[in-house]
């Protein structure tokens, strides 16, 4: 992998790919650059494709004094790599870290979003302790429950669901990178959508959602859509929280490149 050094000296690994435009993928939770595993080569023949490790996970160095504003710095760092400008699409937790991203002024010149984690309407919050209930499991090295504690409380799954991604080879990734869960659990504050501080991003943005997905999720990404003075929203073929890789490209790869 190639590397970049971020503001305050972390290592950040990337991978670089295709030729057109530059569109830098960024990660949610748990995840690393190999989740864009399969989107990557729709995206290809029409752009560059910069997919990250964001600090903490894969191959990308980490820094005790975390912060979002280290995170924007991050991807700052790759934009700049990319030319200076870039089209960001980011997914889940990591959408919240690019609206961050955008509300400092970061080169973005589109911004595509996946599901954003915010709570709108009657959809109720996460636990108010959820953060420091994740840092004492942490603390204590119970790195499964802390990855359990987040899917089950905060994504809403099952107990047989979460069973079911315990028995998948993914797990592990998980436990590897649930020291991060204390970063992503951050990046939503109050995990309220706050409708006046997305009023300040003028930059072009798609928020898409899928038609499989929770309700907490769709109405989070319409509302965000919404509340982006140049958003527009898009239901898109998917499962629970993602959307069909191929769609997915398409879609993409036409806003990125129009």
């Amino acid at each position: 992998m190639r590397k970049v050094v971020s503001r305050d000296g972390t290592t950040i690994a990337y991978r670089k790919a295709g030729e057109g435009p530059p569109i830098v993928l960024l990660n949610g939770a748990f995840r690393d650059h190999t989740i864009f595993d399969q989107l990557v080569p729709e995206l290809t023949s029409s752009c560059t494709v910069y997919a990250y490790d964001r600090r903490g996970r894969g191959e990308s160095g980490d820094s005790p004094a975390w912060s979002v504003e280290r995170e924007v710095e991050d991807l700052a760092a790759v934009v700049e790599e990319a030319g200076g400008e870039a089209v960001v699409f980011a997914g889940s937790t990591g959408a919240n870290l690019a609206l961050h991203a955008a509300r400092a002024g970061l080169p973005i010149t589109k911004l595509a979003l996946h599901e954003p984690y915010f709570r709108t309407g009657d959809h109720p919050l996460p636990p108010a302790d959820c953060l420091d209930v994740i840092r004492g499991l942490l603390a204590e090295d119970r790195r499964g429950e802390a990855a359990e504690y987040y899917l089950g409380r905060m994504l809403g799954l099952a107990p047989e669901v979460i069973a079911e991604w315990r028995r998948a080879p993914l797990w592990a990734t998980n436990e590897a990178n649930a020291h991060t869960l204390v970063y992503d659990v951050t990046l939503c504050g109050d995990f309220r959508l706050h409708p006046e501080q997305l009023a300040a991003i003028r930059t072009p943005s798609l928020v898409v959602c899928s038609d499989g997905t929770s309700d907490w999720l769709r109405d989070a990404a319409l509302a965000t859509a919404a509340a982006l003075p140049g958003g527009w929203g898009m239901r898109l073929p998917g499962s629970w929280h993602r959307v069909h890789t191929d769609i997915l490209g398409r879609v993409l790869a036409g806003f990125a490149t129009t």
